[in-house]
Order: C-alpha cells, then structure tokens, then sequence
C-alpha cells in the first residue's frame, strides 16, 4: 500500500457536527498526506494536456489565482443551484469568502502543474467574464478512471459546454470518466 490509515477515533471531528460521526477509514499518501488517489498523476508524462480548449464564442484554459475576481463573481452567480453540484451533502460554495476562494484556485492551478487533477476556468473570447468552470479529478471508484464536473453561469450555456469539454475528454488517455451527478445519478454514485 502506498499509504497509511487514519483510524476513525484519530480524526478531528468538527465542533459544529450535529449528526452522530461516521467511521470512514481514508488512505493517504505518506508523502502528500492527501487521499492516495491524488499521490500520482491522472495521466501519463507524455501525454500533452490541452493548455486551451476552443469553443464557439469562449474557451477553457487551467483556471488560476489570477482569475480569483472573475471565478468568485461567476461563482456567487451561481449560489442558489450550485450547493450540491460536486456531491449531494456539499454545501459549496455557500459561505466561500474570496480569500477561501483564491485558496481553492491555488490548489488547483498546483494539481493542474502537477498533472494529479484539472480545472479549467471558461472565459468569453476577450477574457472579460468567467462563464463556468470545468473539472477533471481521479476517481475514488474502481471502475472508473476519472470524474469530471462542469457548470456554467448561464444556463442556455451549459449544454455547449458540456458538448466541448466531453469531446475533448474523448482524446485524453482515460478508459471510463464518470461524470457524477449528470449520468450517474448521486444516489447511485
């Protein structure tokens, strides 16, 4: 095993948990301290990750700390659907403070770099306004090799999106991408 075990009676339990614990054991990386599903990369060395997608009137390029505003303003749009979007009991990004928010970019412009995860922010032609973001993440379910998520600002948006990103993600070297929540309901996730 390429890492080691919390066990449950070790783990920091929040003050403000309500609901009676549940006992999960989570492997981690020894070296990373994170899940061991992002210890390694999600695809091969020499496989060449798109650093730009085009689509008709916008593009997705690896989201950065240098988009905090844009990404924050689209994601406060978006706050009375996007609770629940990566999971059923996520409350992201209810609450999410820009401070919070350029954290999360940091983390994902790193695992872009390090080719463990991808996200990508999709912006208008001229880069004046963050239109949604696209993820890409190694799955924590044998079956499949990755999970993938998007969601865009504006509705009428979402199916062009999801045509690009799903298109593209036909050409990376990944048998079977689940996409959570869109064809696999939650409840059978």
């Amino acid at each position: 095993m390429d890492g080691w075990t919390i066990p449950a009676s070790r783990r920091r339990r929040s003050s403000t948990l309500k609901a009676r614990a549940i006992s999960v054991s989570v492997t981690l990386s020894r070296t990373t301290g994170l899940p061991a599903m992002y210890s390694r990369p999600l695809v091969p060395a020499d496989f060449a990750v798109p650093p730009r997608i085009e689509g008709d009137g916008f593009h997705l390029r690896m989201l950065t700390v240098h988009d905090v505003i844009k990404d924050f303003a689209a994601v406060m749009d978006c706050l009375d659907w996007l609770p629940g979007f990566m999971g059923p009991g996520s409350s992201w990004p209810r609450g999410l403070t820009i401070d919070e928010n350029l954290i999360d970019l940091g983390w994902h412009q790193r695992e872009f770099t390090q080719r463990h995860s991808f996200a990508y922010t999709v912006m208008n032609d001229d880069e004046s306004r963050c239109l949604g973001c696209c993820y890409l993440y190694p799955s924590d379910r044998p079956a499949f090799d990755a999970m993938a998520f998007y969601w865009a600002r504006e509705e009428n948006f979402d199916a062009d999106l999801g045509g690009v990103f799903r298109s593209t993600l036909r050409n990376w070297p990944l048998k079977n991408i689940a996409f959570p929540g869109r064809d696999i309901a939650w409840e059978h996730w």
